[in-house]
């Protein structure tokens, strides 16, 4: 049997775009938490879930779900691009994102992505 905690974390804190950021990826058995915040708080919780795959995807749909805060369609298109990959790679597991964003320029979202990755815990 494996020695693997049954919670795994990491946390970075980089300059994206001028702006203090904190990210902290943590892997439970069922979900992927990913905070990623410029303000300090966790702000908005996003759920992803992969649906079904269907017979000429090789991918499944991703739906999101504001459970907590404001729930614009900004905060929709900005979870889905963020983190569609953690699912993926992840085995297709369900996401929980928590966004407390000061840029969300596309620069920045790509700045932000590449932060995530370095703290893969799936």
């Amino acid at each position: 049997m494996e020695d693997r905690p049954p919670v795994v974390s990491k946390q970075q804190s980089r300059l994206v775009r001028g702006v203090p950021t904190q990210v902290v990826c943590t892997a439970f058995s069922s979900h992927i938490l990913v905070v990623v915040t410029q303000l300090g708080k966790m702000g908005t919780l996003v759920a992803l879930e992969p649906g079904p795959v269907t017979g000429d995807v090789g991918k499944p749909m991703l739906s999101t779900r504001v459970l907590l805060g404001q729930d614009e369609p900004l905060t929709h298109v900005f979870a889905k691009n963020l983190v569609a990959f953690v699912s993926q790679e992840a085995g297709n597991r369900a996401v929980l994102l928590a966004l407390a964003l000061k840029d969300r320029s596309l620069e920045g979202l790509q700045a932000l992505r590449e932060v995530i990755q370095t703290c893969q815990v799936w």
